[in-house]
């Protein structure tokens, strides 16, 4: 995604702002198509509607993001601004009541509907007639975006209408999840094979009963003049590793029990 599209001029984007980049450029290339496919079929005004709908979910992305999830830093939030990477206009409309979800500018400006009113989208549902009940703004498609209870969750009722910042926290949240369960998993194995090695290794000594001079392990002499060998080998053990074995090391011989 060029950054710079605007603004040649512009100064580098700040730390932070590469988390943006996937989903900004995947919407950029999104209108980019929309704005390049035919019209065949469509109403003149319908031709329109992924722009503003675009425009809508591109800066909610980066609203969310900045007010609701904390994801990205002032400065981040601040450089999207001032190279219009956002729609700053209808930003400062969804900080008022009552506009929290407005779908865009053109909806609530009167000049651009008969008799001075705003689009029908602005009408909540509950007060709309039941022939009005699936109406849509014929500009931007927007299915209703009132403030209030029993609204449309989506307001475009496709997936431009969806709330890319909440998707893309609940799946690193999601990913988050998985890796702690590997982890998880991954810790429990080696206490199986740590347990089950230390079983091994205490296995003989306990069958020899005889006296403790018939004794299968090493002696403290035997112990030290492997050089730390046998000490590294027992903490290999110890902690589930199989692999790395020393082919130079060789088992001290049993100590033959001698007759009295």
């Amino acid at each position: 995604m060029s950054v710079n599209r605007w603004d040649p001029k512009a100064k580098k984007p700040p730390k932070g702002f590469n988390y943006l980049v996937p989903v900004l450029s995947a919407l950029e290339n999104e209108l980019r198509d929309k704005v390049r496919e035919s019209n065949a079929g469509k109403r003149n005004t319908e031709s329109m509607w992924p722009v503003h709908q675009i425009n809508w979910q591109r800066s909610r992305y980066v609203y969310d993001l900045y007010y609701t999830h904390g994801k990205i830093s002032k400065k981040v939030y601040d450089y999207c601004i001032k190279n219009k990477l956002v729609d700053a206009a209808l930003i400062a409309k969804w900080k008022k009541p009552g506009y929290e979800r407005l779908c865009s500018t053109y909806v609530i400006n009167p000049n651009n509907y008969k008799f001075g009113t705003t689009s029908i989208c602005r009408v909540p549902l509950k007060d709309r007639s039941p022939e009005q009940m699936t109406a849509q703004d014929p500009t931007t498609g927007c299915r209703g975006c009132s403030s209030g209870i029993g609204q449309h969750r989506n307001i475009f009722g496709n997936k431009y209408g969806q709330n890319l910042a909440a998707v893309q926290i609940a799946r690193e949240k999601r990913m988050e999840e998985i890796e702690q369960k590997r982890l998880r998993e991954e810790a429990e194995a080696n206490n199986t094979a740590a347990a089950s090695a230390a079983a091994a290794g205490g296995g003989d000594s306990e069958t020899d009963d005889d006296s403790d001079d018939d004794d299968y392990g090493p002696t403290p002499a035997a112990w030290a003049s492997e050089g730390g060998k046998l000490e590294k080998e027992s903490e290999r053990l110890a902690e589930g590793g199989e692999e790395d074995v020393d082919d130079d090391y060789e088992q001290p011989a049993k100590k033959l029990k001698t007759s009295s």
